[in-house]
Protein backbone atom coordinates (compact mmCIF):
# COMPACT_ATOMS: atom_id res chain seq x y z
CA UNK A 1 0.00 0.00 0.00
CA UNK A 2 1.43 3.20 -1.09
CA UNK A 3 0.51 7.22 -0.09
CA UNK A 4 -1.50 8.73 -1.68
CA UNK A 5 -0.05 12.13 -2.79
CA UNK A 6 -3.50 13.74 -3.15
CA UNK A 7 -4.61 12.95 0.23
CA UNK A 8 -2.81 15.11 2.45
CA UNK A 9 -2.28 12.48 4.87
CA UNK A 10 0.44 11.14 6.70
CA UNK A 11 -1.87 8.10 7.05
CA UNK A 12 -0.76 5.17 4.15
CA UNK A 13 -3.67 5.32 1.22
CA UNK A 14 -4.30 3.36 -2.17
CA UNK A 15 -3.27 5.65 -5.06
CA UNK A 16 -6.88 6.50 -6.90
CA UNK A 17 -6.27 7.14 -10.35
CA UNK A 18 -10.11 8.06 -11.26
CA UNK A 19 -10.87 11.93 -11.80
CA UNK A 20 -11.98 13.11 -8.31
CA UNK A 21 -15.64 14.25 -8.32
CA UNK A 22 -16.43 11.75 -10.51
CA UNK A 23 -18.75 8.36 -10.17
CA UNK A 24 -15.26 6.48 -10.85
CA UNK A 25 -13.74 8.01 -8.30
CA UNK A 26 -15.75 6.85 -5.29
CA UNK A 27 -16.46 3.75 -7.18
CA UNK A 28 -12.31 3.23 -6.72
CA UNK A 29 -12.85 3.76 -3.58
CA UNK A 30 -14.75 1.55 -2.60
CA UNK A 31 -13.03 -1.14 -4.24
CA UNK A 32 -10.02 -0.49 -2.08
CA UNK A 33 -11.92 -0.74 1.18
CA UNK A 34 -13.05 -4.25 -0.54
CA UNK A 35 -9.58 -5.22 -0.85
CA UNK A 36 -8.54 -4.23 2.82
CA UNK A 37 -11.30 -6.29 4.31
CA UNK A 38 -10.53 -9.56 1.89
CA UNK A 39 -6.82 -8.90 2.53
CA UNK A 40 -7.04 -8.98 6.20
CA UNK A 41 -10.04 -10.68 7.42
CA UNK A 42 -10.55 -13.30 5.39
CA UNK A 43 -14.12 -14.55 7.24
CA UNK A 44 -15.41 -11.14 6.63
CA UNK A 45 -15.59 -11.54 3.07
CA UNK A 46 -16.99 -14.91 3.55
CA UNK A 47 -19.71 -13.40 5.51
CA UNK A 48 -20.23 -10.68 3.14
CA UNK A 49 -21.11 -12.80 0.26
CA UNK A 50 -24.55 -13.72 1.95
CA UNK A 51 -25.37 -9.94 2.04
CA UNK A 52 -27.64 -8.37 -0.42
CA UNK A 53 -24.66 -6.99 -3.16
CA UNK A 54 -25.78 -3.24 -3.00
CA UNK A 55 -25.14 -2.91 0.58
CA UNK A 56 -21.67 -5.08 0.62
CA UNK A 57 -19.73 -2.14 -0.46
CA UNK A 58 -20.99 -0.32 2.93
CA UNK A 59 -19.97 -2.95 5.00
CA UNK A 60 -16.64 -2.81 3.19
CA UNK A 61 -16.14 1.03 3.92
CA UNK A 62 -17.21 0.55 7.59
CA UNK A 63 -14.59 -2.21 8.24
CA UNK A 64 -12.16 0.05 6.19
CA UNK A 65 -12.69 2.63 9.22
CA UNK A 66 -12.66 0.09 11.92
CA UNK A 67 -9.32 -1.84 10.99
CA UNK A 68 -8.19 1.56 10.33
CA UNK A 69 -8.41 3.46 13.55
CA UNK A 70 -7.77 0.15 15.65
CA UNK A 71 -4.40 -0.21 13.23
CA UNK A 72 -3.36 3.65 14.51
CA UNK A 73 -4.00 2.75 17.88
CA UNK A 74 -2.12 -0.62 18.10
CA UNK A 75 0.51 -0.70 15.54
CA UNK A 76 1.40 2.87 13.92
CA UNK A 77 4.62 3.96 14.48
CA UNK A 78 5.48 7.88 15.46
CA UNK A 79 2.74 9.92 17.08
CA UNK A 80 -0.42 7.85 17.57
CA UNK A 81 -2.50 10.59 18.75
CA UNK A 82 -1.44 12.83 15.94
CA UNK A 83 -2.48 10.10 13.82
CA UNK A 84 -5.78 9.21 15.25
CA UNK A 85 -6.51 13.14 15.33
CA UNK A 86 -5.79 12.97 11.65
CA UNK A 87 -7.91 10.17 11.40
CA UNK A 88 -10.35 12.17 12.53
CA UNK A 89 -10.23 14.95 10.49
CA UNK A 90 -11.41 12.98 7.63
CA UNK A 91 -14.07 12.10 9.46
CA UNK A 92 -14.90 15.88 9.91
CA UNK A 93 -14.53 16.26 6.35
CA UNK A 94 -17.26 12.94 5.62
CA UNK A 95 -19.73 15.28 7.04
CA UNK A 96 -18.81 19.30 6.59
CA UNK A 97 -16.29 18.76 3.66
CA UNK A 98 -14.79 16.64 0.77
CA UNK A 99 -12.41 13.88 2.28
CA UNK A 100 -9.41 13.12 0.88
CA UNK A 101 -8.16 9.51 2.26
CA UNK A 102 -9.67 6.92 -0.12
CA UNK A 103 -11.54 4.94 2.75
CA UNK A 104 -13.33 8.17 3.46
CA UNK A 105 -14.42 9.32 0.03
CA UNK A 106 -16.22 5.93 0.18
CA UNK A 107 -17.58 6.13 3.83
CA UNK A 108 -19.03 9.28 3.25
CA UNK A 109 -20.66 7.60 0.43
CA UNK A 110 -22.14 5.27 2.86
CA UNK A 111 -22.74 7.66 5.77
CA UNK A 112 -25.21 10.15 3.27
CA UNK A 113 -26.86 6.92 1.82
CA UNK A 114 -27.91 5.68 5.63
CA UNK A 115 -27.78 8.86 7.23
CA UNK A 116 -25.35 7.28 9.74
CA UNK A 117 -25.04 9.91 12.97
CA UNK A 118 -20.90 10.97 13.64
CA UNK A 119 -20.88 9.92 16.74
CA UNK A 120 -20.29 5.79 16.85
CA UNK A 121 -17.24 7.05 14.39
CA UNK A 122 -16.01 9.05 17.17
CA UNK A 123 -16.46 7.01 19.93
CA UNK A 124 -14.01 4.55 18.18
CA UNK A 125 -11.56 6.95 17.41
CA UNK A 126 -11.59 8.25 21.51
CA UNK A 127 -11.64 4.47 22.32
CA UNK A 128 -8.08 3.98 20.12
CA UNK A 129 -6.80 7.31 21.83
CA UNK A 130 -7.57 5.69 25.88
CA UNK A 131 -5.61 2.84 24.37
CA UNK A 132 -2.38 5.13 24.31
CA UNK A 133 -3.54 6.79 27.97
CA UNK A 134 -5.21 4.38 29.80
CA UNK A 135 -3.38 0.61 30.23
CA UNK A 136 -5.62 -0.97 32.92
CA UNK A 137 -8.76 -0.93 34.09
CA UNK A 138 -9.54 -0.18 37.94
CA UNK A 139 -13.41 -2.14 38.00
CA UNK A 140 -16.07 -3.63 35.69
CA UNK A 141 -17.56 -0.52 35.08
CA UNK A 142 -14.73 1.51 33.67
CA UNK A 143 -14.13 -1.67 31.41
CA UNK A 144 -17.71 -1.68 30.16
CA UNK A 145 -17.67 2.00 29.48
CA UNK A 146 -14.51 1.49 27.77
CA UNK A 147 -15.92 -1.52 25.59
CA UNK A 148 -18.82 0.97 25.05
CA UNK A 149 -16.44 2.80 22.95
CA UNK A 150 -14.27 0.34 21.05
CA UNK A 151 -17.03 -2.25 20.91
CA UNK A 152 -20.70 -1.17 20.69
CA UNK A 153 -20.41 1.56 18.18
CA UNK A 154 -19.80 -1.33 15.33
CA UNK A 155 -22.76 -2.69 16.28
CA UNK A 156 -24.63 0.26 15.92
CA UNK A 157 -23.35 0.46 12.68
CA UNK A 158 -24.13 -2.68 11.02
CA UNK A 159 -27.73 -1.81 12.08
CA UNK A 160 -27.63 1.36 10.40
CA UNK A 161 -26.16 -0.11 7.08
CA UNK A 162 -29.42 -3.04 7.56
CA UNK A 163 -31.41 -0.32 8.26
CA UNK A 164 -32.36 -0.47 11.67
CA UNK A 165 -32.93 2.69 13.99
CA UNK A 166 -34.27 1.40 16.37
CA UNK A 167 -32.86 2.79 20.29
CA UNK A 168 -34.00 -0.86 21.44
CA UNK A 169 -32.42 -2.55 18.93
CA UNK A 170 -29.19 -0.51 19.83
CA UNK A 171 -29.25 -1.48 23.21
CA UNK A 172 -29.48 -4.84 22.69
CA UNK A 173 -26.80 -5.09 19.76
CA UNK A 174 -24.27 -3.01 23.08
CA UNK A 175 -24.64 -6.86 25.25
CA UNK A 176 -23.74 -8.61 21.69
CA UNK A 177 -20.38 -6.32 21.07
CA UNK A 178 -19.66 -5.71 24.87
CA UNK A 179 -19.69 -9.61 24.88
CA UNK A 180 -17.41 -9.89 21.99
CA UNK A 181 -14.87 -7.11 23.01
CA UNK A 182 -14.86 -9.08 26.63
CA UNK A 183 -14.47 -12.62 24.68
CA UNK A 184 -11.34 -11.41 22.68
CA UNK A 185 -9.99 -9.55 25.84
CA UNK A 186 -9.73 -12.76 27.68
CA UNK A 187 -8.44 -14.77 24.84
CA UNK A 188 -5.90 -12.40 24.53
CA UNK A 189 -4.58 -11.89 28.12
CA UNK A 190 -1.07 -12.45 27.63
CA UNK A 191 -0.45 -10.67 24.29
CA UNK A 192 -2.20 -7.17 25.90
CA UNK A 193 0.03 -8.00 28.87
CA UNK A 194 2.98 -7.71 25.80
CA UNK A 195 1.51 -4.38 24.60
CA UNK A 196 1.69 -2.96 28.41
CA UNK A 197 -2.09 -3.57 28.35
CA UNK A 198 -4.21 -5.28 30.91
CA UNK A 199 -8.18 -5.92 30.76
CA UNK A 200 -9.18 -7.76 33.82
CA UNK A 201 -10.36 -5.17 36.09
CA UNK A 202 -7.68 -4.16 38.84
CA UNK A 203 -10.43 -4.62 41.88
CA UNK A 204 -11.55 -8.52 40.41
CA UNK A 205 -7.46 -9.69 39.95
CA UNK A 206 -7.07 -8.41 43.70
CA UNK A 207 -9.94 -10.41 44.84
CA UNK A 208 -9.35 -13.40 43.18
CA UNK A 209 -5.49 -13.38 44.26
CA UNK A 210 -4.34 -13.06 40.65
CA UNK A 211 -1.33 -10.62 39.80
CA UNK A 212 0.71 -8.48 37.36
CA UNK A 213 3.58 -11.12 38.06
CA UNK A 214 1.88 -14.22 37.19
CA UNK A 215 0.43 -13.11 33.87
CA UNK A 216 4.04 -11.87 33.49
CA UNK A 217 5.51 -15.20 33.94
CA UNK A 218 3.00 -17.23 32.42
CA UNK A 219 1.99 -19.16 35.58
CA UNK A 220 -1.74 -20.22 35.37
CA UNK A 221 -2.47 -21.02 38.98
CA UNK A 222 -5.75 -22.07 40.08
CA UNK A 223 -6.60 -18.82 41.32
CA UNK A 224 -5.88 -17.68 37.63
CA UNK A 225 -8.38 -20.22 36.54
CA UNK A 226 -11.30 -19.24 38.93
CA UNK A 227 -10.89 -15.37 37.57
CA UNK A 228 -11.28 -16.54 34.00
CA UNK A 229 -14.06 -18.79 34.95
CA UNK A 230 -16.00 -16.28 36.55
CA UNK A 231 -15.18 -13.35 33.76
CA UNK A 232 -16.15 -16.41 30.68
CA UNK A 233 -19.40 -16.95 32.81
CA UNK A 234 -20.38 -13.34 32.68
CA UNK A 235 -19.12 -12.54 29.11
CA UNK A 236 -21.72 -15.84 28.53
CA UNK A 237 -24.84 -14.13 30.06
CA UNK A 238 -24.11 -10.94 27.88
CA UNK A 239 -24.65 -12.81 24.91
CA UNK A 240 -27.75 -14.03 25.83
CA UNK A 241 -29.04 -11.38 26.50
CA UNK A 242 -28.20 -9.35 23.24
CA UNK A 243 -29.21 -12.78 21.52
CA UNK A 244 -32.57 -11.58 21.59
CA UNK A 245 -31.81 -9.32 18.87
CA UNK A 246 -31.83 -11.89 16.10
CA UNK A 247 -35.39 -12.32 17.09
CA UNK A 248 -36.15 -8.57 16.11
CA UNK A 249 -34.54 -8.40 12.60
CA UNK A 250 -35.10 -10.53 9.51
CA UNK A 251 -33.20 -11.88 6.46
CA UNK A 252 -29.24 -11.57 6.32
CA UNK A 253 -29.25 -9.15 9.30
CA UNK A 254 -30.57 -12.09 11.37
CA UNK A 255 -27.81 -14.83 10.11
CA UNK A 256 -25.13 -12.08 10.30
CA UNK A 257 -25.84 -11.21 14.28
CA UNK A 258 -26.23 -14.63 15.18
CA UNK A 259 -22.63 -15.15 13.62
CA UNK A 260 -21.41 -12.47 15.61
CA UNK A 261 -22.66 -14.39 18.66
CA UNK A 262 -21.67 -17.92 17.62
CA UNK A 263 -18.36 -16.72 16.77
CA UNK A 264 -18.14 -15.23 20.80
CA UNK A 265 -19.75 -17.86 22.23
CA UNK A 266 -16.84 -20.19 20.27
CA UNK A 267 -14.53 -18.19 21.86
CA UNK A 268 -15.27 -18.85 25.45
CA UNK A 269 -16.12 -22.56 24.53
CA UNK A 270 -12.43 -22.63 23.31
CA UNK A 271 -11.16 -20.57 26.25
CA UNK A 272 -12.91 -23.93 28.35
CA UNK A 273 -11.71 -26.28 26.34
CA UNK A 274 -7.71 -25.36 27.21
CA UNK A 275 -8.99 -24.96 31.10
CA UNK A 276 -8.53 -21.24 31.39
CA UNK A 277 -5.67 -21.37 30.28
CA UNK A 278 -4.94 -18.60 28.38
CA UNK A 279 -1.96 -17.83 29.11
CA UNK A 280 0.46 -21.33 27.91
CA UNK A 281 -1.63 -21.17 25.00
CA UNK A 282 -3.83 -18.45 22.87
CA UNK A 283 -7.26 -20.03 22.53
CA UNK A 284 -8.28 -20.19 18.71
CA UNK A 285 -11.41 -20.90 17.11
CA UNK A 286 -10.75 -22.47 13.78
CA UNK A 287 -11.67 -21.65 10.46
CA UNK A 288 -13.17 -25.19 10.29
CA UNK A 289 -15.47 -24.10 13.30
CA UNK A 290 -16.16 -20.56 11.60
CA UNK A 291 -17.16 -21.96 8.54
CA UNK A 292 -19.51 -24.35 10.10
CA UNK A 293 -21.01 -21.80 11.82
CA UNK A 294 -21.87 -19.87 8.62
CA UNK A 295 -23.45 -22.55 6.86
CA UNK A 296 -25.10 -23.53 10.24
CA UNK A 297 -26.63 -20.07 11.01
CA UNK A 298 -27.96 -19.95 7.06
CA UNK A 299 -29.27 -23.19 7.03
CA UNK A 300 -30.90 -23.12 10.26
CA UNK A 301 -32.51 -19.80 9.52
CA UNK A 302 -34.02 -20.70 5.98
CA UNK A 303 -35.16 -23.58 7.56
CA UNK A 304 -37.21 -21.47 10.22
CA UNK A 305 -34.70 -23.05 12.85
CA UNK A 306 -33.28 -21.17 15.33
CA UNK A 307 -30.18 -19.78 14.04
CA UNK A 308 -27.76 -20.74 16.93
CA UNK A 309 -28.38 -24.44 18.68
CA UNK A 310 -28.94 -24.29 22.12
CA UNK A 311 -25.74 -26.08 22.99
CA UNK A 312 -23.59 -23.37 21.99
CA UNK A 313 -25.04 -20.84 24.61
CA UNK A 314 -23.80 -23.74 27.69
CA UNK A 315 -20.51 -24.06 28.96
CA UNK A 316 -17.81 -26.51 27.31
CA UNK A 317 -17.67 -28.12 30.46
CA UNK A 318 -21.05 -28.86 31.02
Amino acid sequence: MQTSATNGSAIPAPELISQPGTREYVAEAFTHCERLAKTHYENFSVGTRLIPRELRKHFYSVYAFCRGVDDLGDEAAGDRLALLDEWERQLDLCYEGTPTHPYFIALQSTIRSFDIPREPFSRLVEANRRDQRVLKHPDFQELIDYCDHSANPVGHLVLYVFGHREPELHALADHTCTALQLANFWQDVERDFAMGRIYLPADEMERFGVTKEMIRTRKTTPEFRNLMRFQVDRTRELFIKGYELVHRVNGQAKIDLALFTGGGLSILRAIEKLDYDVLSKRPEVSGFTKIRLLVSAYTRSRLGMEPLPGKLFKSAKS
